[in-house]
Order: structure tokens, then C-alpha cells, then sequence
């Protein structure tokens, strides 16, 4: 068995996420503490508790990176290591800092500040995303590309075969999706989301996020971290160019899961709230096999799977 873990990107969170193994675990609370001694807040409440403010991105970020760090410990504690790891965008710190590239209190604080510039950038109304269903790649790149000579668009995620996220200004969406329309596209489904996140866009995000990169020193990476924006293994003078571009590229998520099964990976667990990965690598690849942990009973499952191996 050779074993890769998955982390949970923004848009998974929900209230309770968490909950149960910060009851039940020692280890899990002291990620918790850590979190809210860095932030300056009660991480705790903001998972666990009903609110608003949890949906923010500049709260949202930090929440899912406590969570599945968390997790990751636990997991870590009865022994399960994973010998590549790779993150969905805001997941892909997750992943750094299970390599030691950098450290959770680096990272935690980090992703605050890149929650923050995120939503400043693409305020709720700028722009729109839309999730084209059953369509050929190439198909909805020229599309995108045909329509961009009307208004800024292009794919934003590449999930699995069966789904690719095109985001930018609406009227280019909208050209876009007429345009797929008019080559036989059926389903595409506008998404609630803050913002047209991964498209040029995002781009003063990530000119503001550069600066906080810049005073981070990364260290050479102790497992395989395969990036959202190229499908490759992060090398350590790569990172920060690889994080800054990450706010406003594509995550190529499809080709992510592929390459670590090219590199001998035939189990994931998705480490995180909600089973979202789960679903696009089961797409991806029927033949693998796709676990998850987020509460006590994933956790045993996974626990029970994994260690009898």
C-alpha cells in the first residue's frame, strides 16, 4: 500500500467540523490552542458554534487549516503517515506544513492574512464562477479563450474529467457559457462563491501575498508535495513563486491525483472537513482506493483500514 493524504480546501467548512475529536483527544486541542494563542481568537467557537463569521474567508481559511492539522496529528499519533501529500488549494499549506516546509504557526498566520487579501480583492459581486459539467477540456479552454475577447474568463479548476470551475468577469462567464451552450454543453451551474477565486482577478491578492511570502524562509520539503499549480513536486526555491501564482492560476487538481498515481499511490485519505476530494478521486480513478477522516467515526474507519494493513 503506498499511502498520500488529501487536504480539505476552502468551501468544505461547516459548523461542528472538528467537534468530536477535540472532545475525544488531547492532541487535537492542543492544535486548537496553538491556533488561538497565533490568531488571537477562539478557533473552538468559531468551528463549533453557530456563526457567521466562520464563512469568511479570512476566518474560513484559518478554521480549515486548524482542522485538518488537527487531524493530521491524530492521525500521526497512532502512527499513519502518508509518503505524499497534496492539498486543494488553501490545502496545500496543509500539506506544506506536513512536509516541514514550514511551520503550522507560519502557515496558520499566513493564510489569515491570505483569506483577508482574497475577499479584498474580489469583494461579494466581483465577478462570477461556474462549474461546466461533461465537457471536454480543450473544449472549455477554447471557449474561455473565444470569450476572453469580451471580458476576462478562464478555467479556474480543473477537478475531475467530469467537472471543470470557469470564473472571471461576468460578461465573460456569460459569453463563455453561451458559447458551450452553442457547442452542446447541457450542464453548467453557476456557484455561490465569494469570489472568481484562481483567475487573474485574484491578482493583487497575490501581489500583497508575495510580501508575507518573501519574509518566510521555506525548508526543504522531508515528503513529496505535489502543487495545485503546475501538477508537480514543490522544490523548496520553488514555493513561494508557486503560492503567489496559486491565488491566481488554476488548480489543477485532476492532474494532481494523477501524478501521485503515476508515482505508485494507490490509497488517499482526505484529511478535513467534508468529503469533496473524495469524490473528484473516485472520479478520477475508480480503481484507487479513497478514505477520509473528519469526525470519530471516519477516524476509527480509517484507523481500523489502515493499521490492520
Amino acid at each position: 500500500m503506498a499511502l498520500a493524504f488529501v487536504y480539505s480546501g476552502q468551501g468544505a467548512q461547516y459548523t461542528g467540523m472538528g467537534k468530536e475529536l477535540y472532545e475525544n483527544f488531547a492532541v487535537v486541542r492542543e492544535v486548537f490552542d496553538e491556533a488561538a494563542n497565533i490568531l488571537g481568537y477562539d478557533v473552538a467557537s468559531l468551528c463549533f458554534e453557530e456563526n457567521e463569521t466562520l464563512h469568511l474567508t479570512e476566518y474560513t481559511q484559518p478554521a480549515i487549516l486548524t482542522v485538518s492539522y488537527a487531524i493530521d496529528q491524530l492521525l500521526a499519533s497512532v502512527g499513519i503517515q502518508p509518503s505524499i501529500v497534496a492539498g486543494l488549494s488553501l490545502g496545500e499549506y496543509t500539506a506544506l506544513v506536513k512536509a516541514n516546509a514550514f511551520s503550522f504557526n507560519e502557515a496558520i498566520s499566513l493564510v489569515s492574512k491570505r483569506g483577508k487579501y482574497m475577499s479584498e480583492a474580489a469583494p461579494p459581486g466581483t465577478g462570477k464562477m461556474v462549474a461546466v459539467m461533461n465537457a471536454d477540456r480543450k473544449v472549455i479552454e477554447a471557449a474561455c479563450q473565444e470569450a476572453a475577447k469580451t471580458a476576462y474568463v478562464a478555467p479556474a479548476n480543473y477537478n475531475m474529467p467530469t467537472q471543470i470551475v470557469i470564473g472571471g468577469e461576468e460578461a465573460g462567464v456569460d459569453k463563455a457559457v453561451a458559447l458551450l451552450e452553442e457547442q452542446g454543453v447541457r450542464r453548467m451551474i453557476p456557484l455561490q462563491v465569494s469570489g472568481p477565486f484562481h483567475t487573474e482577478l485574484l491578482a493583487p491578492a497575490a501581489e500583497r501575498l508575495q510580501k508575507d511570502l518573501a519574509a518566510l524562509s521555506f525548508n526543504e520539503p522531508m515528503l513529496p508535495v505535489i502543487g495545485n499549480t503546475e501538477a508537480e513536486v514543490m522544490e523548496q526555491h520553488d514555493i513561494t513563486a508557486l503560492l503567489e501564482r496559486q491565488v491566481k492560476s488554476a488548480v489543477k487538481w485532476e492532474d494532481c491525483v494523477r501524478k501521485m498515481i503515476d508515482m505508485g499511490i494507490d490509497t488517499f485519505v482526505e484529511i478535513g472537513p467534508g468529503k469533496t476530494l473524495s469524490k473528484f478521486i473516485k472520479k478520477i480513478d475508480k480503481s484507487v482506493t479513497v478514505l477520509n477522516v473528519e469526525d470519530l467515526k471516519s477516524f476509527e474507519q480509517v484507523k481500523s483500514a489502515l493499521i490492520a494493513e
